[in-house]
C-alpha cells in the first residue's frame, strides 16, 4: 500500500476541503441588483410622441441600446448597470433632439425619467439679399418715364430718388430716344419753329419754305443736343445725364445745386465731377448747326453765343425743376 507523508496528507485534505468552501462562498455572495429606467416622450403640449428613437448610452462602458416608442410614447430600459454614468437621447421626425443630463443609478433603482419635452425643430432659413444695380436702375427708369408735368409734359430727365442707381449706356440712349420721340416734344419743336418764323430767326425767309427749313434746323439742333449731351457723351465719359432733384435743405443750397448742375454732375460710380457731357453736348450741337444754318447764322461767335444761350437755358430749367416743376410733376401713384 502506498503511504503518504504527513505533509502531503495535510495538503490533500486542505484541497479537498477548499473546493466546497469556495463553491459555498460563491453561492452565498449576494449578486448586485441591476437598475431600470422608464420614461415617456411627449411634445410641448404634453401629447405622446410615437415612433421616437430613444437611445441609452454609457460613455464609460460603451453600453449602447435603443428602443422605438409605441403610440403611448413610453419606453423602458432594464438591466442598467449601477454606478455607471448614462445618458439618454430622444429623436423624432420634425422634432429637435432631446438630451438628458448624465445620471448614475444605484443598485436596484427604479428611475422614472422626468422633464422630457420634445420641441418642434426650428428651421434656419438664410436669405441672401443681393443688390443688382441694373435691375434697380431699370425699375427707377421705368418710373422716370412716367414723370410728366401737369400729367402731360415729359419730365423724364429728373431723378427724384434719394440714392439713384447708375444708368447703363443702353438706358441712356433709351431715355434720350424716349424724350426725342415723345409727342409733346414734337409739338414743342413745331411751336419753337413757329416762334422763330414769327421772329424771323435764322435767315431762311418767310412762307412755308422758310418754316420748313426752320423746322428742320430746330429738329436737328434739338435731336443732336439730346443725343450727344444725354446719351453719347455720358456713355463714353461714364457720367449721368439726369438732374438730381434736391428738394430739401435751405433755399440758398437748392439754388446753388440747380445753378451748378450744368457744370457739376455725378459719375456712374456716384462721384461728383465736371459735367463734360452737358458742356460738350451744347458745344457739339452749336458746332453742328454750322453745317445746316444759313451762312449769315454761322461762325465761331454764333457757336459760342448759342452755347451760352443753351447753358443759360439749362440753369433756368434746373431752377424751375427744383422750385416749380417738381411740385407739378405727376409720378407713379402721386402728384407731389
Amino acid at each position: 500500500m502506498l503511504s503518504l507523508s504527513p505533509i502531503r496528507l495535510a495538503a490533500t485534505i486542505a484541497m479537498i476541503l477548499a473546493v466546497p468552501m469556495y463553491l459555498f462562498a460563491q453561492t452565498a455572495k449576494p449578486k448586485q441588483k441591476l437598475a431600470i429606467i422608464i420614461g415617456t416622450a411627449v411634445d410641448a403640449n404634453g401629447d405622446p410622441v410615437p415612433n421616437a428613437m430613444v437611445e441609452l448610452k454609457s460613455p464609460d462602458t460603451g453600453d449602447r441600446r435603443s428602443v422605438i416608442t409605441p403610440d403611448s410614447g413610453s419606453f423602458e430600459f432594464h438591466d442598467v448597470q449601477p454606478g455607471v454614468p448614462y445618458e439618454i437621447t430622444i429623436g423624432a421626425a420634425n422634432f429637435a433632439d432631446w438630451n438628458s443630463s448624465s445620471m448614475t443609478l444605484e443598485p436596484g433603482q427604479f428611475k422614472i425619467l422626468t422633464g422630457i419635452q420634445l420641441r418642434i425643430r426650428t428651421e434656419v432659413t438664410q436669405v441672401h439679399v443681393t443688390y443688382d444695380p441694373v435691375q434697380v436702375a431699370t425699375e427707377q427708369l421705368k418710373a422716370q418715364e412716367h414723370q410728366r408735368v401737369l400729367g402731360f409734359v415729359p419730365n423724364f430727365y429728373v431723378s427724384y430718388e434719394k440714392d439713384p442707381a447708375p444708368l447703363t449706356a443702353k438706358m441712356k440712349f433709351q431715355l434720350a430716344l424716349k424724350v426725342s420721340t415723345d409727342p409733346v416734344t414734337a409739338a414743342g419743336v413745331l411751336a419753337v419753329s413757329a416762334f422763330r418764323q414769327a421772329g424771323d430767326s435764322y435767315n431762311y425767309g418767310q412762307g412755308w419754305n422758310g418754316y420748313g427749313k426752320r423746322l428742320g434746323a430746330t429738329v436737328a439742333n434739338n435731336f443732336s443736343n439730346i443725343m450727344i449731351g444725354g446719351a453719347i457723351l455720358p456713355s463714353l465719359l461714364h457720367q449721368d445725364p439726369r438732374y438730381f432733384y434736391q428738394g430739401t435743405g435751405t433755399t440758398s443750397s437748392r439754388i446753388r445745386h440747380a445753378m451748378f448742375s450744368p457744370f457739376i454732375t455725378r459719375s456712374d460710380s456716384g462721384k461728383r465731377m465736371p459735367n463734360y457731357s452737358s458742356i460738350g453736348g451744347d458745344l457739339a450741337a452749336a458746332g453742328l448747326a454750322n453745317l445746316y444754318l444759313p451762312h449769315s447764322d454761322r461762325g465761331i461767335g454764333v457757336v459760342f453765343g448759342n452755347f451760352a444761350i443753351g447753358t443759360a437755358e439749362r440753369i433756368g430749367a434746373a431752377l424751375a425743376q427744383e422750385f416749380i416743376l417738381g411740385k407739378f410733376t405727376k409720378r407713379r401713384g402721386h402728384m407731389e
